[in-house]
């Protein structure tokens, strides 16, 4: 078997230069000294556009989440008749959705609570002046995955005798959006 060499890669702003003071699990940051917005990816460093929301406190430290709108197209099956209930379904996913992912480490009861709720109720994303905010520690390819939870652990809440789930998900670009 063939040993791969580890490359060390030196993370230095791409704006200005600054060396990025990064700790292990971290995947995005913004420049102290410029204030460029960057992420690490496979094959190093991109820029990262960050949003930060008008609720955020100038004092308050922000949370980090990743938001995309979403499709969902489902086919669900349930025992009985709950014509309805399906059809309440179809019609919740007939529109596109925006999909909150928290970009830090996070508790997945408290992800599934709350991301199911602001899937039925998207919090407002204006914006508002940078703030400081939480190390970012879940990379924006992920973002896939935990939507897909989100997907089920709705459809897991409805109030049928659910059989079964069959779902394709087409999402958006995720952006960085600094909350309360």
């Amino acid at each position: 078997m063939m040993e791969i060499p580890v490359e060390l890669v030196p993370l230095n702003c791409l704006r200005c230069g600054t060396p990025i003071p990064a700790k292990v699990e971290e995947v995005a940051w913004v420049c102290s000294q410029c204030d460029q917005g960057q992420q690490l990816v496979d094959d190093g460093l991109t820029s990262l556009e960050i949003h930060y929301s008008e609720r955020i406190k100038p004092t308050q430290i922000g949370s980090p989440y990743w938001a995309c709108e979403g499709r969902v197209t489902i086919n669900r099956q349930t025992y009985g008749s709950f014509r309805k209930k399906t059809s309440d379904a179809m019609r919740f996913w007939d529109q596109p959705r925006l999909f909150i992912i928290p970009a830090f480490p996070y508790e997945i009861e408290e992800f599934a609570r709350l991301g199911v709720q602001w899937l039925q109720k998207p919090p407002s994303l204006a914006p508002g002046p940078a703030v400081v905010f939480k190390p970012v520690t879940v990379a924006a390819d992920d973002v896939n995955a935990w939507a897909e939870f989100l997907v089920m652990a709705l459809e897991a809440e409805r109030k049928d005798k659910v059989k079964k789930v069959v779902f394709n998900l087409e999402l958006k670009d995720p952006r960085l959006w600094i909350l309360p």
